[in-house]
């Protein structure tokens, strides 16, 4: 089984930047990671995602030039890098890996799911 555990979020103020690191750990896997959100009332979004191999990513429109995700395989550890938060970006945040090295835009594409972190961003 493989666990994915999220750290990084908080209580910032708008234009302000937090980076989330998600961590997998248990049987290794050769997967692309994606990062996606869920604000209260609104269905899941996508966010970002990353190919094993860190050669292509993907972002959604809304956090293109500011958000930037990143990994280290190494260390077995997926980030996304937030700058200038806006108060929309309230969500929390879960990472995501599937069973594939490519990455992928849709959550129905990722098997195993982290619980998520919060992030709230005060105008």
């Amino acid at each position: 089984q493989v666990r994915l555990v999220e750290s990084g979020g908080g209580l910032v103020q708008a234009g302000n930047s937090l980076r989330l690191s998600c961590t997998t750990s248990g049987r290794t896997i050769s997967s692309a990671m994606g990062w996606f959100r869920q604000a209260p009332g609104k269905e899941r979004e996508f966010v970002a995602a990353i190919a094993w191999s860190g050669g292509s990513t993907y972002y959604a429109d809304f956090v293109k030039g500011r958000f930037t995700i990143s990994r280290d395989n190494a260390k077995n550890t997926v980030y996304l890098q937030m700058n200038s938060l806006k108060p929309e970006d309230t969500a929390v945040y879960y990472c995501a890996a599937r069973r594939s090295y490519m990455a992928a835009r849709t959550g129905d594409e990722y098997i195993y799911w982290g619980q998520g972190t919060q992030v709230t961003v005060s105008s």
